[in-house]
């Protein structure tokens, strides 16, 4: 029922009179000049119009108007984006582009790679919104120029730039929870200037979840896990602040230097029923990102122009367990405090020499050099802390790519790409008893060291077959190392490490074409991916053999240390497949609307497990709004997020359990926001999400919130 009435409220609004409305109904979109220039990466579709959602861009009026202020609620908003859960007890933020994950898809700011050198499992949760100018995602094909590791596409975060003499915006918006009482906070702001050769500009954003509430539906079946009402355990905490100061000596050439810290805290929901396994109450009072780059582009003379990138970054991490929820003793033997220390540097050189006007060829290169801290401090039944040596992981990556764009005639474009990847693994630390002397005192040892590299080919193909419509086809085969932790983490000494482990494939391909025509604006796409190569986690392999080897779980004999463990490995293979369509539309003067839905399959062959499933996606995605201005100054947006179940993997069992997947997720959550324009600068907002308080999670035991309100003010000069 509340899914017709999702639809019956859109299907009313698009049919309300509309004698009042004005000419211009839709928002403005962000003027080119708002975006940093030099931050952006390669994506090949004209602009978003209309709310700002197109198949590779969002802009930064849709992450406003649909009040997304995390990336990865931001990015769902997309075609072939969806957005997920990990669950588990670090229960973070996913994003998948086309169905592939995190550690397959770069995520960058500015061109900037933010990259974890231990695991890189970044929480898309962390990353706020609320003062960028626009998201890139490429998918699929994402240009060998833009570096490496970009499998199976890849998403940047453009920040802002200034556009006028004093420019300024100012955001703020408060929560509410179910009850509505008060849940939190988000603000932002950006204060800059342009002048004719210069600009600067500081930004900052801040958001606060003090807690969130379960669905109405949600019924306790483990009161000490969960009771319902407020989640136990979603506090959050995360801002982050941008200096930037540019200088533009003529049009052609531009220079920036510029400063980001991102600081975040968080703690983590226990699964709601799991009764089998022992509660992890794990929280992160730190997760800081500080990041300064240098940005420039040179003309060098009339077909030669210089692209450079220059960075620092230095992630800093704090993981703390305790004993129990009270979340203030350390004595147990799980109680520990994991603190990471990472750095990273590098750059990168492009030179783009067009050596005709139908031919254009570019040559990029990367270095990245990674660094890993850690020392882990465990505790006693006295409380008394007892602190490993420091570990250290270093490694450097490069890689050299060429891009030749030719123009076949004045309507077909066809680009050629490849690159080499190289790394060479320098320091790979360890403290403990080696594998195979468990007994022995704990020691600082090396894990072998192997070095790696790889090649990615990639060809696209542009024609303009006339003034509205655009196809394109394109082919790719990228590439992705594994990270330290895929290679040599024991996984609490449950796992051998990989020293060998290869770099996993995809082979990437796609058509498809976009229409524009007056007020409409359409897309769509066919994709299919082969993966090859991929990494398994989990490869169960005999460890400790003293018998012959018998099918997992072995059952030792008395007195043998015969034991099973897990390895991770490229055994992996199969493809992904399906589809997306957008469209958005002016339907008459005040009255927009637009939709876009998402079909994607995934098959992963693994021999040792039959059973075996690929979570966390969707079947079905699709997302659908209308923004009407009956008055001026008047915006009424009502929108609906759609999608089909997904797997998820049942935990709650017990270890003689063979694995179980199921299904679960699908929901049809219904929004709606009203602005309105008290002046030319200043603007009033009230709106609700899920407003069906529907029931729902996107991985076992890990619902989403219920029904949320919130009430915003911007203003701009």
């Amino acid at each position: 029922m509340r899914y017709l009435f999702a639809a019956a409220l859109l299907a009313g609004m698009s049919l309300v009179p509309v004698a009042q409305a004005q000419t211009d109904g839709a928002p403005a979109t962000d003027p080119s000049s708002e975006r940093f220039s030099l931050g952006q990466i390669i994506v090949t579709a004209p602009r978003p119009g209309g709310a700002g959602i197109d198949a590779n861009t969002l802009s930064s009026n849709a992450i406003y108007t649909f009040n997304r202020a995390s990336l990865d609620d931001a990015v769902n908003l997309m075609p072939g984006v969806a957005a997920g859960n990990s669950g588990g007890t670090r229960n973070e933020r996913l994003v998948f582009v086309r169905g592939f994950d995190r550690f397959q898809v770069p995520l960058s700011i500015d061109g900037i790679r933010v990259y974890l050198p231990a695991d890189n499992r970044l929480d898309y949760g962390r990353f706020l919104t609320t003062d960028i100018a626009e998201v890139q995602v490429a998918k699929g094909y994402a240009s060998v120029l833009d570096g490496p590791g970009a499998m199976g596409g890849a998403i940047n975060l453009v920040t802002r730039k200034p556009a006028k003499t004093l420019d300024i915006d100012v955001r703020g918006t408060i929560n509410l929870d179910n009850d509505v009482d008060y849940a939190g906070y988000s603000t932002s702001a950006m204060v800059g200037t342009k002048q004719d050769r210069w600009y600067a500009q500081t930004s900052y954003a801040r958001s606060f979840t003090d807690h969130w509430d379960l669905p109405n539906d949600f019924r306790a079946t483990v009161p000490a896990l969960e009771d319902g009402g407020a989640r136990d355990f979603s506090r959050t905490r995360d801002w982050r602040m941008n200096l930037k100061v540019g200088f533009t000596p003529n049009d052609t050439d531009e220079y920036a230097i510029s400063y980001t810290r991102q600081a975040g805290a968080k703690e983590a929901p226990l699964h709601v029923s799991d009764t089998v396994s022992t509660p992890r109450y794990w929280t992160w009072p730190k997760w800081d990102i500080d990041s300064v780059y240098f940005l420039s582009t040179t003309a060098l003379g009339d077909r030669a122009t210089l692209k450079t990138r220059a960075y620092y970054n230095q992630f800093d991490s704090a993981l703390r367990s305790f004993d129990d929820r009270t979340l203030t003793k350390q004595t147990r033997g799980y109680a520990f405090d994991s603190p990471y220390w990472d750095r990273a540097w590098g750059g990168s050189a492009q030179l783009d020499f067009r050596a005709s006007d139908a031919d254009t060829l570019r040559i990029a290169f990367h270095y990245r050099h990674d660094k890993h801290v850690e020392a882990q401090t465990s505790f006693s039944a006295a409380g008394v802390p007892s602190t490993e040596p420091k570990q250290t992981q270093t490694e450097n990556v490069f890689s050299i790519a060429l891009e030749n764009e030719l123009k076949l005639t004045p309507d077909v474009t066809f680009t050629l790409g490849g690159s080499f990847d190289w790394r060479d693994l320098k320091r790979a630390e360890e403290y403990g008893s080696p594998l195979g002397t468990s007994g022995t005192p704990a020691t600082l040892y090396n894990y072998p060291r192997r070095d790696a590299d790889t090649w990615n080919l990639q060809g696209r193909l542009d024609w303009q077959a006339s003034e509205a419509l655009a196809l394109h086809a394109s082919l790719s085969s990228r590439a992705r190392f594994p990270t330290i932790f895929e290679r040599f983490s024991q996984r609490f000494n449950q796992a051998i490490p990989n020293p060998d482990l290869k770099a996993e494939r995809a082979t990437n391909a796609e058509i498809g074409g976009t229409w524009l025509s007056g007020p409409l604006r359409l897309e769509g796409a066919l994709f299919h991916s082969w993966i090859d190569r991929a990494i398994i986690p989990s490869v169960p392999i005999l460890a400790y053999p003293c018998t012959a080897s018998t099918a997992p779980p072995a059952v030792p004999t008395p007195g043998c240390a015969q034991r099973y463990m897990s390895q991770s490995q490229n055994v992996g293979k199969g493809h992904y497949y399906g589809g997306e369509i957008s469209l958005s539309a002016t339907l008459m003067p005040g009255l927009d609307a637009g939709f876009n839905y998402t079909l994607t399959r995934r098959k992963l062959h693994y021999a040792g497990q039959g059973a075996f499933e690929l979570t966390g996606v969707p079947t079905h995605k699709g997302f659908v709004w209308l923004d009407w201005s009956p008055v001026e100054r008047l915006h009424i947006v009502p929108s609906v997020d759609l999608a089909s179940k997904r797997w998820t993997l049942f935990t709650a069992t017990p270890a003689s359990s063979p694995v179980r997947y199921y299904r679960t997720g699908s929901y049809a959550n219904a929004s709606l926001r009203i602005d309105y324009g008290l002046t030319d600068n200043i603007d009033l907002g009230i709106g609700g999400r899920n407003l069906f308080d529907d029931f729902y999670g996107l991985t076992d035991g890990y619902p989403e919130p219920g029904r949320t309100f919130f009430a915003s003010v911007r203003v701009k000069y």
